[in-house]
């Protein structure tokens, strides 16, 4: 594990930029960790706390996931409570700002907030459970550091310095209790896999690794930050959860190659572990 963990600084210190990784075998409940306390802007890692507060509101009978909410495109500031539309051209999805006035279930939603990062979807669904349980619901799991105080787009908050923030170590505590079916029921950590396997950005932790292990994962990106946080399933049933996150990153496509290269060794050094 030395070794490895030696091997992962030599291969990030060679980007610019501040990384921090957090992987935890499941099983062996071995840990690697790497400015694993280091705050970061959370970008759309906030999501997997915003989709587990659904999931727990709707296990406590607030609504069923199946109930529909109307696409609005008008949200408040947390500032001043003044409105803001968001812009579909800052999305990375687009197709539910054609469908404004249209309903959409609140599984849906979650859905897109997920596997496509959907902005709109996200800020609808944390106008449902409020920001501030989703962070408290954090507190209660151990994550100390995770601070998801608003949507997305809130440019008045953004310029004041109120963003969502996390550490590696948190998403990774969050992610654990996800994979032992401990976040909510283990009913729900089975739906929330199952959405989190339908991630269509795959450039970080899945990019190296084979076809037959599979990723249940959250990214986030804004310009200079790129993470990626999950669950990787390996076909002889074990699992570990791995956190990779960057921030005042200069090249970028050489960081998020350098990510999924440090992703690639701990699989190597997971699988070599069993083989032994």
């Amino acid at each position: 594990m030395q070794n490895l963990k030696q091997k992962i600084v030599d291969e990030l210190s060679q980007q610019k930029g501040t990384f921090a990784v957090a992987f935890k075998d499941i099983s062996t409940k071995k840990e690697l960790l790497i400015n694993e306390k280091e705050v970061y802007h959370a970008a759309s890692t906030m999501k997997t706390p915003v989709m587990i507060e659904v999931f727990r509101q709707a296990s406590k009978k607030k609504f069923s996931l199946n109930d529909s909410i109307t696409l609005k495109n008008e949200f408040r500031s947390i500032v001043d409570n003044s409105s803001f539309a968001l812009d579909s051209a800052d999305d990375s999805e687009f197709e539910l700002y054609k469908h404004l006035g249209e309903k959409r279930s609140i599984h849906d939603l979650v859905y897109q907030m997920i596997i496509v990062s959907s902005n709109f979807a996200t800020n609808l669904v944390i106008e449902k459970v409020d920001a501030k349980n989703v962070t408290q619901t954090m507190r209660k799991y151990g994550a100390k550091d995770i601070q998801v105080l608003r949507g997305v787009e809130d440019q008045k908050a953004y310029d004041k310095g109120l963003n969502n923030t996390t550490t590696a170590y948190d998403l990774m505590l969050i992610f654990e209790k996800i994979a032992r079916g401990k976040a909510v029921n283990k009913k729900a950590c089975k739906a929330m896999i199952d959405i989190l396997l339908d991630q269509k950005f795959n450039t970080i932790i899945p990019a190296q690794l084979p076809a037959d292990v599979t990723v249940a994962h959250k990214t986030g990106f804004i310009t200079g930050i790129h993470h990626d946080s999950g669950i990787v399933f390996l076909p002889d049933g074990r699992k570990y959860v791995l956190v990779l996150m960057s921030k005042n990153v200069e090249e970028e496509d050489k960081a998020i190659k350098a990510m999924a290269t440090v992703s690639g060794m701990i699989y190597q050094y997971v699988t070599t572990l069993k083989r032994k």
